[in-house]
């Protein structure tokens, strides 16, 4: 029985469109024959299936109320006025159709009741889409300095972040979890409107509001409703904030249900509650990282650019942020030191360098040094031994070097230490006995050299 209630009711939303078309075009009918009188009887029929399908959305509608756990304060106002605009669509009906029997609605106007009905049936329609949307559904996408100007209260979103240095000292609740509610939830849960009598801009409102409250349970994720509803998927009719409306991430999620795993502290701070970094990591500035110095340089020639592309060097800009260019000789495999001297003219707008399988030897090292704002230098697949390879130091910006399958000597490997700033050099070759990652200049420089072996485990003996 509770499951066919429960589906009729689920009806209401596409039944009560039937009466409103029904009056709709009853009204604009009667306003077109308001002069010749002609469609009188057609416009009463209009009405008449109004009110028949009228009192099945009121029916079913009163079915969802009861199967869907709304609050009757929130539907009373719309069930009232829908079964109200049903009585006046009969009454209009039974005026247009002068029965004996109601010889008193003679006295009434045909107007009077038109109007009254045209009131009702917005009034109605604006009480359901009220509840089904939200009473500040249409003035939603406004900016807020319009909604503020209309009376409207308004709950800015609040920025999360942290900072390396004081992260510790943030508390939880007001730092967090306050603008996780506020951004997600207090929307459709704050005085002026109360989905479910629940209140969630303040601590009291938390602990004590709700139909069924309490909504937290502390100590208890699994058994706070709050928490449970913010856990299913999004096709899920009971998740919360239902669908359409802006979702906590994962990480935020995550971490109302650590708060009130915690006792639901609302002024602890996240070092005491001795929470890990890695909780919060969302909330910390991103920096941005490129493969280019944080410099403005001027546009490279282009008489310089087509003279080099014309060698058969490929040279691309790295993105519309800035001047610096990717320079790669890929399809000039006979490149060699005494061809590196067009790339003089471009110079300072190098920042990106693919000399990888050309014919270089060491000597172009004194050549790359004339590159001040080099950031990635690939040398792969060439005869390069690394001898005066730390002519290179000289490069500030200088952060990767790929020396893969190349001729390096793993004598020359300490000419590698004293680099400022370089992060990463790519090893991967079988001419240096080592293998694994291995740290230089105080862990601040990667060296990866490959050349991993797995361990024989048993099933790579059994032969299918």
């Amino acid at each position: 029985m509770d499951v066919i209630k429960q589906l009729l009711g689920r009806l209401h939303p596409l039944i009560v469109h039937l009466p409103i078309g029904f009056i709709i075009a009853g009204l604009l009918l009667q306003f077109l024959d308001r002069k010749k009188k002609e469609s009188t009887q057609v416009i009463s029929t209009l009405y008449l299936w109004g009110g028949y399908f009228a009192v099945i959305a009121c029916i079913t509608g009163y079915l969802q109320y009861l199967g869907e756990g709304y609050a009757f304060d929130s539907i009373k106002i719309h069930l009232w006025s829908g079964i109200a605009t049903t009585l006046f669509t009969f009454i209009l009906w039974a005026r247009l159709k002068a029965f004996s029997f109601v010889f008193f609605l003679t006295r009434i106007p045909v107007l009077v009741l038109s109007g009254l009905i045209f009131i009702l049936l917005s009034f109605t329609g604006h009480q359901g889409g009220n509840i089904t949307h939200g009473e500040e559904y249409l003035v939603e996408p406004l900016p807020n300095s319009i909604k503020s100007a209309l009376g409207y209260e308004i709950f800015e979103a609040k920025e999360i972040t942290l900072k390396d240095e004081t992260w510790e000292s943030a508390i939880l609740y007001s730092d967090i979890i306050e603008p996780i509610l506020n951004n997600n939830c207090v929307s459709c849960h704050n005085p002026k409107k109360a989905k479910g009598d629940l209140l969630l801009h303040t601590e009291e409102g938390i602990l004590t509001s709700g139909e069924n409250s309490p909504i937290i349970l502390a100590n208890h994720p699994d058994k706070s409703d709050l928490f449970i509803r913010m856990e299913l998927p999004k096709t899920d009719d009971k998740h919360m904030p239902p669908d359409g409306k802006k979702q906590p991430s994962k990480e935020e999620i995550k971490l109302v249900g650590i708060w009130i795993e915690k006792g639901l502290p609302f002024n602890k701070t996240i070092g005491e509650l001795k929470l890990p970094k890695s909780l919060f990591q969302s909330f910390f500035p991103r920096s941005e990282t490129t493969d280019y110095p944080a410099i403005d340089i001027p546009l490279p020639s282009l008489d310089s650019i087509k003279n080099i592309k014309n060698m058969g060097i490929h040279i691309e800009p790295i993105s519309e942020k800035t001047n610096f260019l990717k320079v790669s000789a890929l399809n000039m495999p006979s490149f060699k030191n005494a061809d590196f001297g067009p790339l003089n003219s471009i110079a300072p707008q190098i920042a990106i360098l693919d000399l990888g399988g050309t014919q270089i030897t060491d000597g172009i090292f004194n050549d790359l040094t004339k590159l001040p704002n080099l950031t990635v230098l690939k040398l792969d697949n060439t005869m390069i031994t690394g001898k005066s390879i730390e002519n290179l130091k000289i490069l500030k910006h200088l952060k990767t070097i790929n020396l893969s399958n190349s001729d390096f000597k793993e004598a020359n490997l300490p000419l590698l230490k004293g680099f400022e700033n370089l992060e990463r050099i790519f090893l991967f070759m079988p001419n240096v006995n080592k293998t694994g990652v291995e740290t230089i200049n105080e862990g601040s420089t990667i060296i990866e050299y490959g050349n991993y072996s797995l361990p024989i485990i048993k099933s790579d003996s059994i032969v299918y």
